[in-house]
């Protein structure tokens, strides 16, 4: 289990050098007082392991960007994937506020960071992605002052050529409780990035969907994504239930995705989980332990064994914060669904792409 003392720690991803897990996180100090303050104060926290569970402290990778840069209130969740150059690329989110504290308005763009070594990072200028105007939302039309484009997961198109983003995003049309997407972008070199359509369609059932997460287990590809009851649309059939991460198979990495058909696997104690494969070959899942912010843990936990259920649905180890079999909500196929019409995600202008 990571515990900082002093910090509270949330969102994370990994890095695997066939030596050590790198584990890179969200902190904020404890001295904030109040955990819903956490967020504008968030850096970028590093640490190793050899077992995903006993863990050294290392330095951060960079800090926030200067006055007008996009990153210059704080620095969010992202990912690390090696190219084909053998660098490490970090894709991390940047949030710029707004207006002083509390206020909440802000943007979020898609960072990069580059390193030989996962040790010691060289933040590239400026951002790589935005969310474009023709398909997602935007600070100009967002009720809750908040552009979503954030917590970027990169993974290489599965013909080996080109890479894939996908990001929790919203689109720009459907009601405002009901716009969560998976955001897309493209690159063939890492670099440069083409924003495109979602790969899901809002009306699905959520605010948002966070820390999206695309793996294959077993052969089968499983999208993991989180969403607290909360932060469900209030026509969605999960609405009382204590939710936390969700999953879904799916046919291909970089979809369409039917999110109408995710199911949770966490209760809100457990969230932003990443499944992570550890040294046996097997799977395990990793998550923030969370709670009331009277009492927020933030500490991530030790590896939960994974596998998958009959119908292709990721199933972790039983425990606390787990939803099994005596408290499973049942598949969507069993349910009375309460009437709702999903929006189609609008198409770019004719000759636009």
């Amino acid at each position: 289990m990571l515990r900082l003392p002093g910090h509270w720690v949330w969102d994370f991803w990994t890095a695997d050098d066939g030596d050590l897990f790198h584990l890179f996180y969200l902190m904020a100090p404890t001295n904030l007082e109040d955990p819903r303050r956490r967020h504008r104060a968030a850096r970028i926290g590093h640490s190793v392991s050899s077992d995903l569970s006993r863990w050294s402290e290392h330095d951060s990778p960079y800090e926030v960007g200067g006055g007008g840069a996009f990153d210059e209130t704080a620095t969010w969740t992202g990912c690390v994937v090696r190219g084909d150059d053998g660098q490490w690329r970090m894709f991390y989110t940047g949030a710029r506020f707004l207006e002083n504290e509390p206020g909440v308005m802000h943007t979020e763009r898609v960072g990069l960071a580059v390193s030989a070594d996962l040790e010691h990072w060289v933040k590239r200028p400026g951002s790589v992605a935005a969310a474009d105007p023709r398909w997602y939302e935007t600070i100009e039309d967002a009720a809750s002052g908040e552009e979503s484009w954030r917590d970027p997961w990169v993974f290489k198109d599965p013909s080996g050529h080109g890479w894939h983003m996908l990001l929790t995003a919203r689109a720009n049309v459907g009601p405002s409780t009901d716009r969560g997407v998976i955001g897309h972008a493209y690159s063939t070199d890492l670099e440069t990035w083409e924003v495109r359509a979602p790969l899901s369609s809002p009306g699905s059932g959520f605010v948002h969907l966070e820390v999206p997460q695309v793996v294959q287990i077993g052969g089968q590809w499983i999208l993991l994504f989180s969403c607290a009851t909360d932060s469900l649309a209030p026509t969605s059939r999960h609405r009382d239930q204590d939710v936390g991460t969700w999953a879904l198979p799916v046919d291909s990495p970089v979809g369409p995705f039917d999110i109408t058909r995710a199911r949770p696997i966490t209760t809100s104690g457990l969230y932003s989980c990443r499944a992570v494969p550890d040294r046996s070959g097997g799977w395990v899942l990793l998550g923030f332990l969370n709670g009331p912010n009277t009492s927020f843990p933030g500490v991530v936990t030790d590896p939960i064994p994974l596998d998958l259920d009959p119908d292709g649905y990721p199933r972790p180890a039983p425990g606390p914060h787990i939803i099994g079999p005596a408290d499973a909500i049942p598949p969507p196929s069993t349910l009375t669904p309460t009437p709702r019409t999903a929006v189609t995600a609008q198409s770019p202008p004719e000759g636009e792409s």
